[in-house]
């Protein structure tokens, strides 16, 4: 198995976190026909293992002996996985789980460091909202010998990896992580409302809250109108019609003034950008390459999009703080500036752990105008 050694240690020499891991890999292994599907599986299960621990391990260490480690810490068990370690192969002398991430940062109240840290160590399941054929949908899992379990009467729990998009219905379901649903619980839209999602990026808060109420006037915005673009085919593809639309960017509040006008809505979503903290098991490479200076200035800039997007709210009218980081600097502390620079009042906030489901974990608040 040498030649695996060889590509592994290509992946980790030439990955720089630049773009996101998974597009890396399936860049990398397409050049690659040779390989065959096992070996791609075992590529990809030390190249996520690597990002997830070996921050933790001593430096001194060979690559291989590393790479070893770091896939018995993350319990990989697999029999091909096992052909890499040897029979007498032991526990690493020390690994310092707390070298995974700055301690520098608090984390919001209802998540605590420590299990947030154990949770690096695994990858989430995948999570589907079923808008539809519920019973064709739990049929053709069954049918597949795909274990699967109901979360609520519409989140199904998966394996992560499940091949589901090649047997079932495309338009009976979406790919949204358990807490990102559980957002939905707080929205209660109303026939005839009129919603703005402010950060809408592809749009899973959009057509949640399109899915629980269609006769809603909705507006979606988004700085990249590359994004909007796919926003619309995603309506398309789940029979809505396409909603309003602005390339703006919400932090920008001439700009906001230019695109919206006299428009007011009755209620706003606001699920800014952050440092994605709380998915970061998804996508351990975000933690391996993570840096801190960017909390420099992201706060403000969450801050200003909901400061800004509050001006557009009708009397009454509620807005969404959404993130999916588990920092209070990003939660508990921009919610302080929000409150001290607009006339919202704090309803409801919440640190969403996802841990104990195998998901995400985000930060919610609710203000009312």
């Amino acid at each position: 198995m040498r030649y695996i050694w060889q590509h592994i240690k290509t992946i980790i020499d030439t990955y720089t976190g630049e773009v996101p891991l998974t597009h890396f890999l399936k860049a990398y292994l397409k050049l690659q026909p040779k390989l065959g599907s096992r070996d791609r599986r075992i590529l990809n299960e030390m190249t996520y293992s690597w990002y997830r621990v070996s921050k933790g391990l001593s430096v001194s260490l060979e690559f291989e002996e590393k790479m070893r480690h770091c896939l018995k810490i993350c319990g990989a068990s697999s029999k091909h996985i096992q052909t890499f370690m040897p029979v007498e192969f032991g526990e690493p002398q020390v690994f310092h789980i707390d070298q995974l991430f700055d301690n520098d940062f608090a984390f919001s109240e209802g998540i605590r460091r420590e299990e947030w840290l154990d949770s690096m160590l695994t990858q989430p399941r995948l999570f589907i909202r079923i808008r539809k054929d519920k019973q064709k949908i739990v049929d053709l899992l069954n049918e597949h010998e795909i274990e699967h379990e109901f979360m609520t009467d519409t989140c199904l729990s998966l394996p992560n990896g499940a091949a589901i998009d090649k047997i079932l219905p495309e338009d009976s379901y979406v790919v949204q992580d358990a807490s990102s649903q559980y957002t939905g619980t707080f929205f209660k839209p109303k026939k005839g409302e009129s919603w703005w999602d402010a950060c809408s990026g592809a749009g899973g808060k959009a057509l949640l809250v399109k899915d629980l109420q269609p006769d809603i006037k909705l507006t979606v915005s988004d700085k990249r109108d590359t994004i909007l673009h796919n926003l619309h085919k995603r309506f398309k593809l789940y029979k809505h019609n396409p909603p309003a639309s602005h390339v703006v960017d919400v932090s920008d509040k001439k700009q906001l003034a230019n695109s919206i006008g006299r428009q007011r809505y009755d209620h706003i979503i606001c699920d800014v950008p952050c440092t994605g903290s709380g998915t970061w098991a998804r996508t351990p490479e975000q933690l391996y390459y993570f840096d801190k200076a960017i909390l420099a200035t992201l706060p403000a800039l969450q801050k200003a999009i909901a400061v800004n997007a509050s001006a557009y709210l009708n009397p009454g009218g509620k807005l969404f703080y959404i993130t999916c980081s588990v920092l209070a600097v990003e939660n508990e502390e921009v919610v302080k500036g929000i409150l001290s620079e607009t006339g919202l009042k704090l309803e409801h906030q919440e640190l969403i752990n996802g841990i104990g489901k195998h998901a995400d974990s985000m930060f919610v608040t609710v203000f009312g105008n």
